[in-house]
């Protein structure tokens, strides 16, 4: 895919990755919070997209992305919004039930993000480099190939490679798929922190994100957190938002399992417990 790419530098110490805050300020202000209460600084945070998305704050959301300073890139609905496309562009199915929430939420969140973010918007890459502990890492959304591609843990292995040929990286932090999941083979690692707007469809109310560490070598860690998930659901409903989405919240069940292969879908309702901590990378040789 043809986009503007970023490089940041080097980074060191603990890094917080995460995605898909989908317009829920309640999970994105506990976020900013946990990486504060970790010591981790704006500089060392990375967003994968979809700031905007499904529920009731996508203006209050991108604002706190500006003032934290935080380093991101345009997710499908950023790039819509900042070209007040008038879908959301996220590879839904036509007519799905997916598709056909989209054209309440979308709406929305373009009407309710003002156009001076629009214009800020225009300055968010559409890819992040870095280095981390001798490992070249990109930043993407869906994949380098297409944003809005949806991967996921049982994606074939082929896939994944497309992106790292494409890319010559040796890590590739990833978003979109709305699930956390980490993917290696022969020195090459597709990690996704997961999204914190929404749960990971494990029937709990959990959100996920993940830190990388360079103490030895890179190791990463998925983890999750609860937050004031009672207070978004409802001003969904005030704004007449998905009613669907706004029970997922409090109840931890995607509506419908209609992006899912057949592996993730069976999964669906099954607590979380596969993320070892310190699972190693490792460092370029």
């Amino acid at each position: 895919m043809e986009g503007k790419s970023k490089h940041i530098g080097s980074l060191s110490g603990k890094v917080l990755v995460f995605g898909g805050a989908y317009s829920n300020l309640q999970a994105l202000k506990q976020l900013k919070n946990i990486a504060e209460e970790q010591g981790i600084s704006a500089q060392n945070v990375i967003n994968t997209g979809d700031v905007v998305g499904y529920c009731a704050q996508p203006q209050e959301c991108l604002d706190l992305v500006r003032t934290w300073g935080i380093h991101s890139i345009a997710g499908n609905v950023e790039m819509q919004v900042r070209d007040d496309k008038e879908d959301c562009g996220c590879n839904f199915n036509e007519e799905s039930r997916c598709d056909l929430f989209s054209k309440q939420w979308y709406p929305y969140a373009l009407a309710h993000v003002n156009e001076a973010t629009k214009q800020w918007l225009n300055s968010w890459p559409d890819f992040l480099r870095f280095d981390y502990a001798g490992k070249s890492v990109i930043v993407l959304h869906g994949s380098f190939l297409d944003t809005s591609e949806f991967i996921f843990r049982s994606t074939p292995w082929e896939t994944k490679q497309k992106n790292f040929e494409a890319t010559d990286a040796d890590v590739i932090l990833a978003g979109h798929c709305g699930l956390p999941f980490g993917d290696s083979k022969e020195g090459k690692h597709w990690l996704n922190a997961g999204v914190i707007g929404m749960p990971a469809n494990d029937g709990t109310t959990r959100v996920w994100y993940m830190i990388l560490d360079d103490t030895n070598g890179v190791s990463f860690t998925h983890q999750s957190f609860e937050y004031d998930h009672e207070t978004a659901a409802t001003l969904m409903r005030e704004n007449n938002l998905p009613a669907s989405y706004a029970k997922t919240l409090g109840d931890g069940l995607w509506d419908n399992c209609e992006i899912l292969p057949e592996q993730e879908t069976r999964e669906q309702g099954k607590r979380f417990e596969i993320f070892r901590a310190d699972e190693e990378v490792g460092s370029k040789n």
